[in-house]
């Protein structure tokens, strides 16, 4: 039975650092605020090498990282040179969070999940909201950025409570978003081989 419970806290934490990747690749610090808070609480566990994340300190730092980068993203062009810097600043993010998470591994095995299901989902996810972007400003001028910055917030906030209240939801939810940026990519490489 114990082997049983351990598994499935095991596969449970990295549904909730997977959903809590992909949450990055939305927004950096959004992610971070929300398991920094549920570090604080005491709702989740954190590995025992990022406790620091679930102090008070780490919090306040995180809510005004993410306020900031929420307000960033609705100054025209400011929102275009964060897209310039986001993707790898999500594939780190994706990592950490992973990390943080994933406390009952050997670390060899907890970083290579980190690195790839982490970091590999933020990433996957931020280069599709930065692609997304630039579209809007191409098309709209800039105007329709706005609501593609309300969009990525709202996704990011809501993934990111849905990974720590239901992680395997969460997944589901990412694999499906991974499935739509396949989707996507196939069909602009189709029309670019096309035209």
């Amino acid at each position: 039975m114990d082997f049983i419970t351990s598994n499935m806290n095991i596969f449970l934490s990295i549904c909730l650092g997977i959903g809590l990747a992909a949450s990055a690749g939305f927004r950096v610090f959004v992610p971070l605020l929300f398991l920094s808070i549920a570090g604080y609480t005491g709702f989740i566990d954190l590995n025992p090498d990022w406790q620091w994340a679930g102090s008070l300190t780490a919090v306040v730092v995180l809510g005004v990282a993410a306020f900031v980068e929420l307000l960033a993203y609705y100054i025209p062009y400011v929102d275009n040179l964060l897209d310039s810097i986001t993707v790898p600043l999500a594939a780190i993010a994706g990592t950490a969070v992973m990390v943080s998470v994933v406390g009952d591994l050997d670390p060899v095995y907890t970083w290579t999940l980190a690195i790839i299901a982490g970091g590999g989902t933020a990433a996957a996810v931020s280069s599709t909201t930065t692609a997304a972007r630039a579209t809007s400003t191409v098309t709209t001028g800039g105007l329709g950025n706005p609501v593609i910055s309300t969009a990525e917030a709202g996704f990011s906030g809501i993934l990111s409570l849905l990974s720590l209240i239901a992680p395997f939801v969460a997944v589901i939810i990412v694999i499906l978003i991974l499935l739509a940026i396949r989707k996507l990519y196939k069909r602009l490489f189709k029309k670019k081989t096309v035209d």
